[in-house]
C-alpha cells in the first residue's frame, strides 16, 4: 500500500464509522476525500510534468506513467487539443502518456494551475460518489532545430470517482472511501 492510502486509512479508522455504515459522506470525511482528490490530481500534474520532460530517462518515464496509470479508473480516456485545430482527440490513459512522452520538441514544459472543484459530490444510483476537478493546463513546446515554438492553454476538467473500498488490516475488514480519476475533458484552448 502507498503512504497516501495508508494517511488515508488511518483517517477514517480514527473517525466514527458511522457515515461508512449509512453510505453517507459526513462533512468532516468529505473534507478529507476532497483532499485526497485534490493531491491525485496535483500527483497527475507532476507526473505529466515528468512524462513530458525530454529530459526524463526513457526507463523513469515508464515507471512514472505506471504511477500515474494507478490513479485511474479502468477506461479512462484525456483528451489533447491544440489552437491549430477545433478537434479534440480522445486517448486511453497510458496511450496519452506514451503519445507525450513522443512529442517532437527538444524541450516540453507541461504546467498545471488554478486547480479547483467545480461541481460538489453527487451520489449515484451505484452508490459512488462522482465530482469535477477544473485544472488550467499551460504547455510550451520548443524545437531547437526548426525554431519551432508552440504554446497554448487549456482548460481541463477531471471526473473524479469517489467509492467504497475493503481492505484488510490484521484480519479485520476494514472499510474506507477511495478517489479515482476518470475521464480528463478538454473544455477550453487558447494561445
Amino acid at each position: 500500500m502507498n503512504n497516501k492510502l495508508i494517511l488515508f486509512l488511518g483517517l477514517f479508522l480514527s473517525t466514527s464509522m458511522v457515515a461508512l455504515a449509512q453510505d453517507n459522506i459526513s462533512p468532516a470525511r468529505k473534507q478529507a476525500i476532497d483532499s485526497l482528490a485534490l493531491e491525485k490530481v496535483k500527483d497527475l500534474s507532476k507526473y505529466i510534468s515528468i512524462i513530458g520532460s525530454k529530459e526524463t530517462q526513457f526507463s523513469e518515464a515508464n515507471r512514472v506513467m505506471d504511477r500515474a496509470e494507478e490513479l485511474f479508473a479502468p477506461g479512462a480516456e484525456m483528451g489533447v487539443s491544440s489552437i491549430n485545430t477545433q478537434e479534440i482527440a480522445y486517448y486511453k490513459v497510458r496511450r496519452y502518456f506514451e503519445r507525450l512522452m513522443a512529442l517532437n520538441y527538444d524541450r516540453v514544459n507541461i504546467t498545471w494551475y488554478d486547480i479547483q472543484y467545480i461541481s460538489d459530490l453527487e451520489r449515484q444510483p451505484d452508490g459512488r460518489y462522482v465530482g469535477v476537478i477544473t485544472i488550467y493546463q499551460r504547455f510550451e513546446g520548443t524545437s531547437i532545430e526548426t525554431g519551432m515554438n508552440y504554446k497554448d492553454t487549456t482548460k481541463k476538467d477531471i471526473t473524479i470517482y469517489v467509492e467504497k473500498k475493503q481492505t484488510q488490516i490484521a484480519g479485520r475488514t476494514i472499510e474506507f472511501w477511495d478517489v479515482m480519476l476518470g475521464d480528463v475533458r478538454v473544455t477550453e484552448t487558447s494561445a
